[in-house]
């Protein structure tokens, strides 16, 4: 019994890994975050969703979790914003490398259409 559990345990888990791994199962979940803060930010959705998608497969998870930090300062706009005042919050953080991943994808997504 005892090892039937272990067994059924370890069965689970390495499902889990290949779920989030080869299946996209944890990048889909983090681009639906981020495509969903884009959007309570007043970015268009299909914007939000091609950035978010580009911004998922860029950044860690430590990266990403710095972009909840977004929030408005005294005397700004909380939502809905433009484009220049999201990426004016997203320098804030003080992290370059979400800095140009985040204007890079905005530059392609919109010239792409996204």
């Amino acid at each position: 019994m005892g090892r039937a559990l272990i067994v059924a345990a370890l069965l689970l888990i390495a499902g889990v890994i290949v779920w989030a791994t080869i299946g996209g199962g944890l990048q889909d979940t983090v681009e639906d975050r981020l495509e969903a803060e884009m959007v309570a930010r007043g970015i268009p959705q299909p914007m939000a969703e091609c950035m978010a998608g580009r911004m998922a497969e860029r950044l860690s998870v430590t990266q990403i979790r710095k972009l909840e930090e977004l929030r408005a300062q005294e005397g700004e706009a909380v939502v809905p914003l433009s484009m220049a005042e999201f990426l004016e919050r997203v320098r804030r953080i003080g992290d370059n490398e979400v800095v140009e991943v985040t204007a890079s994808s905005a530059a392609i997504c919109a010239f792409s259409g996204g």
